[in-house]
Parts: structure tokens; C-alpha cells; sequence
């Protein structure tokens, strides 16, 4: 290597040394090429591919090949095997492709390059989808299980949501269950769906029941849904209908006894009293 190239190797490694970078134990290094950076930053709209390079520096005295691979967000590198020589950087180029899907917001990814000896190095990658904030949600699928309310929450727009839960519900005398908006301690992502319960303990035990939940949550996202239902003392209701049959076979039976002690009673009488027939003859004119 001449004079003039080992000095601009030397500057080089210089240079990286004073960059944020992550380091293995096994002394090589990741970072975002070009310098200057700590992390990567990416930032796009749903369906765009954005580009980007990581630099891997060995500056030790033997060769080193290390893997990629991402998690977080969806990343495709040029290349996820790389060899890098003593006192060498190689560049990788990549991509992040955002998804069409995408709902807008930041996103966190880690990219991770490990050694034959599976020392690791790790570079945060911060996506910015960009687009549109819409605030709305669902709830579906309310029913109600004995003592508890089941419903489902869908986060139908763009932004995480922190939901807010009203019940109420009125029977044939009126007011029931009366309890005001609070928060639900969940956190809803966009597009996902959570099942969740609400208890009720103190519910009637005979009545006709109408059910109405609203769930809020900042940004104007609100939605109402009622579901009717009746509470009915099934066991009580099983116990009288078991008497009632049991009273009814015994009535049968009482019924079938007397008709049976009436025939005897008639039977003993033709006995006692046989019919005899008179056949009649003469001359027919």
C-alpha cells in the first residue's frame, strides 16, 4: 500500500472512530454510512421503498464476516453475508419498503449484524409513515355471559388509540347499570382488535334487559352499540317445570287407575247379569 493510500485508510478509520457506532466485542463496528448519524431515519408514505446504507468497520487485524437481519419493519439488504478484510469498511446498501397498510405514525427497527463467534452489533432505523391522522374505531360482537358483558374494540383510523367505556342498561323498572365514561387500560393499534370484558356482578335475576355501550377516545372517534337480552332463573325455572311434570304423571296415572276400577266394576256387573239375545222366527206374508 503506497504512502498516500494508508494515509487515507488512517484518516478514514479517524473519522469513523469519532461517528456513533455500535460495537462488538469482537471490536468491529455498524453504523449509518456517511457519518454523523447515530441511528437511521427513514420517512415515507404507504407503498414507497426508501433507501439507505450501513457501513461495517474492521479495524482489527483479522478478517471478520458477519450476517444481517432486521426486525420491526419490513428491510431488504443487498447483501446479508458480508466478509470484511482487517482494517476495512464494507457498505451495504438496503431498502425499506413501507407497507401499503401502513397506518401513519413512527415506527422503531433494529438492524443487527452478528459474527462467526455470534458477537452482536445493533443500529436503530426510525420510519416516519407519513399521511393523514384519522381518529376512529368500532364496537362489535356485545353479548352478555351471566355475570360479565363481552364486546370487541376495532381501531378502524390511522392513530393508536386509548379507548374510554360508558355502560348502561335498563330493565321493565328502569335504570340498572348506570357507570360513566372511564379509561380502559388498553392501548389500541391501528387496524387491530382487542376482545374485552366488562363485569356484572350485581346483574337481575328475572327482568328484560336493554344494553348500551359508547366507547370514545381522543381525535373524535365514538361509537354506540345496544344489544337486548333477558335474564331468566333457569334453575328455578327447571325445578318448577320438573314438579309440574311430576304432578302431571301422577294425575295420569290417578286418571288411568280409576278408568281401570270403572271397567272392573262394569265387567263384574255383566257377570252377575248376562245379556241373553231372543231369536225371533215366524212366517214372513
Amino acid at each position: 500500500m503506497s504512502s498516500t493510500a494508508r494515509v487515507l485508510c488512517l484518516s478514514l478509520l479517524a473519522l469513523l472512530a469519532a461517528t456513533p457506532t455500535a460495537t462488538a466485542a469482537g471490536g468491529w463496528t455498524v453504523a449509518p454510512a456517511g457519518g454523523g448519524r447515530p441511528t437511521f431515519y427513514a420517512e415515507g408514505e404507504p407503498g414507497t421503498t426508501l433507501q439507505d446504507t450501513l457501513s461495517v468497520t474492521n479495524p482489527t487485524t483479522h478478517p471478520v464476516t458477519v450476517r444481517l437481519h432486521a426486525t420491526g419493519v419490513p428491510i431488504t439488504f443487498a447483501d446479508t453475508g458480508v466478509g470484511v478484510p482487517a482494517r476495512t469498511r464494507a457498505d451495504i446498501p438496503f431498502t425499506v419498503n413501507v407497507p401499503t397498510t401502513a397506518a401513519p405514525g413512527d415506527r422503531t427497527a433494529t438492524i443487527t449484524a452478528r459474527d462467526t463467534q455470534g458477537r452482536e452489533a445493533r443500529v436503530r432505523l426510525q420510519l416516519h409513515v407519513r399521511g393523514p391522522a384519522l381518529s376512529a374505531l368500532t364496537v362489535e360482537h356485545v353479548a352478555v355471559h351471566g355475570d360479565r358483558i363481552t364486546y370487541d374494540l376495532v381501531n378502524r383510523g390511522t392513530t393508536p388509540l386509548t379507548p374510554n367505556l360508558a355502560v348502561h342498561a335498563t330493565g321493565l323498572i328502569g335504570t340498572l347499570l348506570d357507570r360513566t365514561s372511564r379509561t380502559l387500560p388498553v392501548q389500541l393499534p391501528p387496524g387491530q382488535s382487542l376482545k374485552l370484558t366488562e363485569p356484572w356482578p350485581d346483574h337481575p335475576t328475572l327482568d328484560a334487559v336493554h344494553l348500551r355501550l359508547t366507547v370514545t377516545a381522543t381525535g373524535g372517534a365514538h361509537d354506540t352499540a345496544n344489544v337486548s337480552t333477558r335474564f331468566v332463573p333457569w334453575e328455578a325455572v327447571a325445578g318448577a317445570g320438573a314438579a309440574l311434570t311430576a304432578a302431571a304423571a301422577l294425575l295420569l296415572v290417578r286418571l288411568r287407575l280409576r278408568r281401570r276400577r270403572h271397567r272392573t266394576d262394569e265387567d263384574a256387573a255383566t257377570a252377575e247379569h248376562p245379556y241373553t239375545q231372543t231369536e225371533l222366527t215366524g212366517a214372513a206374508m
